[in-house]
């Protein structure tokens, strides 16, 4: 009687330990599966997080032709007063100081002014306008008109809904026409009145234009 009472109560023991250990096992493996779900971020920290900014550069451009040096100064003063970025257009072809002979009728520069479909290839890199909404685009005035090659960089690009600023160096031709030329080109762009500047124009008078823009 004694044995049986000791095999049931060693049966129960056993039992009882099964079930603990069990319970015990489904516990950590409900810990296991809450701690590999990752964090949920809340409704209000998700709004927090800022879009991304796809708002144009406050920079304007300045764009410039200059064959002996004397608009790349100013547009170089005009940069710095606009607090602008600067590109040179090159030409594939650079022009020699005989391509420049007004004097001469069969002159590479006089050839192309008499003809307006000419258009004188660009070696510079291309730029991206995309991030601009203001561009200067600064030019000679060769024969009372604007170089060729400010024709060709006109049409090479889209200036749809910029504002976009002329400005020439000349010692007595007026912007007026060259300005006229290159806004038929680009006929989508707001045009803004043009500015004439001796090649020897002070950087206070280039600061008081650049003062009436804004």
């Amino acid at each position: 009687m004694k044995k049986l009472i000791i095999l049931l109560t060693v049966i129960a023991l056993t039992l009882a330990f099964v079930g603990c250990s069990s319970n015990n096992n489904i516990e950590t493996a409900a810990e296991k599966e809450t701690a590999a779900q990752p964090e949920t971020q809340s409704d209000e920290t998700a709004a927090d997080v800022p879009a991304g900014d796809d708002s144009l550069s406050e920079k304007p451009l300045v764009v410039y032709f200059s064959a002996t040096g004397n608009t790349k100064g100013v547009a170089e003063q005009i940069a710095a007063a606009a607090d602008a970025d600067l590109y040179e257009i090159v030409p594939a072809q650079p022009y020699s100081e005989d391509d420049l002979n007004w004097h001469d009728d069969s002159g590479r520069a006089t050839v192309e002014q008499n003809d307006k479909s000419v258009r004188p290839v660009i070696g510079s890199e291309t730029i991206n306008l995309d991030g601009y909404d203001t561009v200067f685009i600064g030019y000679p005035i060769w024969w009372g008109q604007e170089p060729r090659i400010m024709d060709t960089f006109v049409e090479s690009y889209d200036f749809t809904d910029k504002t976009v600023i002329p400005f020439c160096t000349s010692g007595s031709s007026d912007i007026d026409v060259s300005a006229a030329d290159l806004k038929a080109l680009a006929p989508d762009a707001n045009w803004k009145e043009g500015k004439r500047f001796a090649a020897d124009s002070s950087k206070e008078e280039i600061t008081n234009w650049i003062d009436t823009l804004n």
